[in-house]
């Protein structure tokens, strides 16, 4: 169902009523899927057929997101592309995907530090230069607001990227749209979509840290599928590009618990869903 948030702004969407718990049960066996190296398909697979029997689009979406867990989290095969450190992304140039139609690297955004980029945004914004040199047609959303203490003249993230970008990087700056106000990577992907679908993009690739991909990923594809059934604007991810860094104060248990805490908070809160203005 669709909940009247902020007139002629945004609306919220919120799984059926009935369906809100069995949502949280799926995001519970996804993660223990992880933990446990296999999911109980016939599980979740009986919990599927209980959120259809309420409402096919919730059924969509939740077969989506789990489709995509499946594909993303637990598929050894998975291939993550990793930038290394060259003038472009060649390891994209030679995978075979499809960016073709029009297309957008979606990079996600990392907490400043005194209104300045850390070291690994800026690794994450030459990752994004490198894939927009190769792909000369497509097109850079920059993420994150205002973060990060000692930051009186209040910088953005998207703001700082898009700078960065399109000044030391050399892209042109009408290929590159900078969203300014999120928080979190639910929020990058919320305030995201309002950008692609103003600018109807068709495809993107999300560019990120690699210990943070996964978890992008699963976010921005519950999104496109919520979109999917509730605007009929639709983007297909592409695939990944991601600069190459893993912090050692988080573990990955602690990834685990952040995306399914997001995910969770989806079908629990529900999420903005932003119309295109007139």
């Amino acid at each position: 169902m669709l909940l009247l948030v902020s007139a002629a702004q945004a609306e919220k969407w919120q799984p059926a009523e009935k369906n809100s718990l069995r949502f949280q049960k799926l995001v519970g066996l996804l993660q223990d899927s992880v933990r446990l190296g296999a999911a109980d398909t016939a599980a979740i697979d009986k919990l599927l057929g209980e959120i259809r029997r309420t409402s096919e689009d919730d059924y969509d979406i939740a077969r989506a997101v789990s489709d995509h867990w499946y594909a993303v989290m637990l598929d050894p095969d998975y291939k993550m592309y990793q930038y290394r450190d060259e003038l472009k992304a060649h390891e994209l140039e030679w995978s075979g995907l499809d960016f073709s139609g029009k297309h957008a690297f979606v990079v996600l955004g990392y907490q400043l530090d005194d209104g300045h980029m850390r070291p690994e945004l800026i690794g994450r914004c030459d990752a994004a230069a490198a894939a927009a040199r190769s792909f000369p047609d497509s097109y850079i959303v920059t993420t994150g607001g205002v973060t990060g203490g000692n930051n009186p003249d209040g910088k953005s993230e998207g703001g700082l990227m898009k700078t960065y970008l399109s000044g030391r990087c050399g892209i042109d700056k009408d290929r590159i749209f900078a969203e300014k106000e999120s928080l979190t990577t639910l929020e990058n992907a919320e305030y995201s979509f309002r950008i692609l679908q103003e600018e109807g993009i068709e495809k993107i690739t999300v560019v990120t840290s690699d210990y943070h991909q996964r978890w992008g990923q699963v976010i921005f594809n519950a999104l496109a599928a919520i979109y999917a059934k509730t605007t009929g604007y639709r983007v297909e991810i592409v695939g990944n590009y991601n600069y190459q860094t893993r912090p050692d104060s988080v573990s990955p248990g602690s990834y685990l618990q952040i995306t399914t805490g997001q995910l969770g908070m989806i079908f629990r809160k529900g999420v903005r869903i932003f119309e295109p203005e007139d």
